[in-house]
């Protein structure tokens, strides 16, 4: 890991984040954390260390790919430290950092927030299905659907 010399150290603390700012970097970190799979690997791996299937098989739905992507972002971050573990078959283990473990906390006080609230959540869902009329497509089809060409009927008699 690189270490930050004083100087830099200094000049890391002068900067001001706004995660409402364009360019912040916080917002590319917010990103990673509230991602669709963030949340969970952070909670998941709250409950302690794990291995990379034993993590995937705790969040149900993510693919090895996602998790995979997840995992080096939250360790780029400094969220996630992973462990190469040596035997045979080598093995990797994932745990929080201090950083991580600090971040999870206020994770799973969102996550048991929306947990407590999902009947008003899902009642407001079913009174606004409700109330919005049914919506029309935005397109019929006929005028879109590919004829055997390739073409639009559109394109066919315009010659586009």
């Amino acid at each position: 890991m690189n270490e930050l010399s004083t100087e830099d150290e200094r000049q890391v603390a002068a900067l001001e984040f706004d995660v409402f700012a364009k360019h912040c970097p916080s917002r590319q970190v917010l990103d990673h954390l509230t991602g669709r799979w963030g949340v969970l690997v952070l909670a998941g791996l709250r409950k302690g260390p794990a291995r990379f299937n034993a993590l995937r098989r705790r969040i149900d739905g993510v693919s090895e790919k996602m998790l995979a992507q997840t995992l080096q972002a939250l360790e780029r971050d400094g969220f996630v430290s992973r462990e190469v573990l040596t035997g045979m078959p080598p093995s990797v283990n994932y745990s929080l950092t201090p950083l991580g473990e600090t971040t999870a906390d206020h994770l799973m006080a969102f996550i048991s927030h929306i947990e407590a609230n999902m009947p008003a959540v899902l009642a407001s869902q079913e009174s606004h299905t409700a109330a919005t009329p049914a919506r029309l497509p935005l397109t019929t089809g006929s005028a879109r659907t590919p004829t055997r060409q390739g073409r639009t009927p559109f394109a066919q008699t315009t010659g586009r």
